[in-house]
């Protein structure tokens, strides 16, 4: 069994209070089923939740809409779970979807999870999502340095030259500092300019 698999399944059935209908989700093989519990009205989020993820590990595009809200959720648990099933899923709209939520100053507080996501999918629209959020996490004050953080480690990962300014910034401040240093030296190296001789 997955391991994310396995974690979601014991925070949710203590959620769930180990219901007789949480215990047939998890052990249904029939995507059909999990599917309709995506659909029908009145539905727990716990059930959803399962359902969403089930289907992600699946690779059933199903599941898109309901772990693009989970990827959003004030849990940071749903979060963690929905981005784990979000880059199995392959779907083409998750990397729009995940730099839409990262960048979206209004959500910053649940951004961390995106920013990580963006960072494991290496799509193109991971480089300028992650380089935009970094960009305002570096104003004076800002609160979130944890998704400041998570966006210099994902740039390091990526390794993308455009990345350099960003991650040059992110040098001064102290709490970003050695971890923008590594992901600097990650990036291509920059060749020295040729002495001319005469």
């Amino acid at each position: 069994m997955d391991e994310e698999l396995r974690a979601l399944t014991e925070r949710l059935r203590k959620e769930s209070g180990g219901s007789d209908s949480f215990e047939r989700l998890v052990a249904t093989r029939d995507p059909g089923e999990l599917a309709v519990v995506l659909t029908e009205p009145g539905q727990p989020l716990w059930a959803r939740e399962v359902a969403a993820f089930r289907l992600g590990l699946l690779g059933d595009r199903r599941a898109f809409e309901a772990l693009v809200l989970l990827l959003n959720h004030r849990d940071p648990q749903r979060c963690a779970s929905a981005a784990h099933a979000l880059a199995r899923l392959g779907d083409p709209r998750t990397a729009r979807a995940a730099a839409a939520l990262a960048t979206n100053e209004l959500r910053v507080a649940y951004a961390l999870h995106p920013v990580r996501l963006l960072a494991e999918l290496r799509a193109p629209e991971s480089v300028p999502a992650l380089i935009t959020t970094l960009a305002r996490r570096l104003r004076p004050n800002d609160p979130y340095r944890r998704v400041a953080l998570a966006c210099v480690e994902g740039l390091g990962a990526l390794g993308d030259e455009r990345a350099r300014a960003v991650l040059n910034e992110a040098r001064a401040h102290p709490a970003l500092s050695e971890t923008a240093t590594r992901a600097l030296s990650r990036l291509p190296q920059v060749p020295e300019p040729r002495s001319r001789h005469r």
